[in-house]
């Protein structure tokens, strides 16, 4: 371990920052959270740092740095409280080239900042590090691989008929086959009700009102009650109050008829994860693949009714567009 080379304001933090990222599984245990803590921890101490603060990232790609961990921990260099910043090595503080060389080149000496990436034998206060700009891009290197490989296998996937989303309220995976949804009937219900309710002349406003009113639990809310994967904040203090956005999207899912639609988003790039909408011709629709919730010939009067008629994807024998999934 480097000594010290100058002396340590003890008024300041050592900021430990950990990050892990699904693309690091595949190298191994030593990458997780924990041991991480435990090499930064030891290093600061040996270091000579005395207080120290963690700041955390799981399950965030070193792509982007919004990231909550690394904001908090920016903020506080800026607040002028941390005094050196200590990673594991130069991909746990990111894996954009151009970003990392900013931080270390610019915002940590800027604000007095120490910058350690232990594993990789980088320590400011020993002066520029010849090999650390070579590693910055090859962090870079190993992300736009990774997503490339990801992407790969996902296409694969969705063109082989494997549905690449949760299943929409109303289903839910298989227990013997995650790749097949099965209804959920309780849910399953409320689905048909919204159908039935709409051909019966019933506004969007007024069906989400009406749902409310016999309190009947919206999708997330459901979901989360029932123990399913839920992504971000639900507000469980109103869990019947319905968006008219939910019924709007519910009304328009050929999901309900069995289909299994693949790439209806995209995303540009790996290091922007914002999902953009597809258009419906490069979607890839397959038929009949689970149970239906709802009768296609329903769901089509639905659209007109909804002056959405849309346009066939899949052949009358069942085969897919050959051009559908293309991008």
């Amino acid at each position: 371990m480097n000594q010290l080379s100058k002396k340590i304001d003890q008024h300041k933090i050592a900021a430990l920052y950990c990050r892990l990222s699904r693309d690091d599984d595949m190298e191994g245990e030593s990458n997780s959270i924990a041991n991480q803590k435990k090499l930064l921890t030891r290093a600061a101490n040996d270091y000579g740092y005395k207080k120290t603060n963690v700041y955390v990232d799981d399950g965030i790609s070193g792509t982007t740095f919004e990231r909550p961990g690394f904001k908090r921990m920016e903020k506080a260099i800026a607040d002028g409280v941390i005094g050196a910043v200590f990673v594991k090595d130069m991909s746990r503080l990111g894996r954009d080239y151009l970003k990392v060389g900013y931080y270390t080149d610019s915002f940590f000496p800027d604000h007095g900042v120490r910058f350690v990436a232990v594993n990789d034998g980088v320590d400011s206060d020993d002066g520029e590090n010849e090999f650390a700009p070579f590693r910055n891009i090859m962090n870079e290197w190993y992300a736009r691989d990774a997503s490339r490989k990801v992407r790969m296998a996902h296409r694969i996937r969705g063109n082989a008929g494997e549905p690449l989303s949760k299943p929409p309220y109303g289903y839910m995976k298989d227990e013997n086959n995650p790749k097949r949804w099965v209804i959920d009937e309780e849910a399953a219900k409320v689905v048909k009700r919204i159908f039935t309710l709409y051909l019966d002349g019933y506004g969007i406003e007024q069906i989400a009102g009406i749902l409310e009113k016999d309190k009947i639990m919206k999708p997330n809310a459901y979901a989360k009650s029932k123990g399913f994967k839920v992504s971000g904040k639900v507000d469980m203090s109103a869990p019947c109050r319905w968006e008219h956005s939910s019924v709007s999207k519910m009304l328009g899912l050929q999901e309900y008829c069995g289909d299994v639609i693949n790439f209806k988003t995209y995303s540009k790039s790996y290091k922007n994860k914002a999902r953009i909408k597809n258009p419906e011709e490069n979607w890839a629709v397959f038929e009949n693949v689970h149970p239906p919730i709802i009768e296609r010939e329903v769901f089509e009067r639905v659209q007109e009714k909804r002056g959405k008629v849309r346009n066939k994807r899949v052949s009358s024998d069942g085969q897919r567009n050959m051009f559908s999934g293309i991008l």
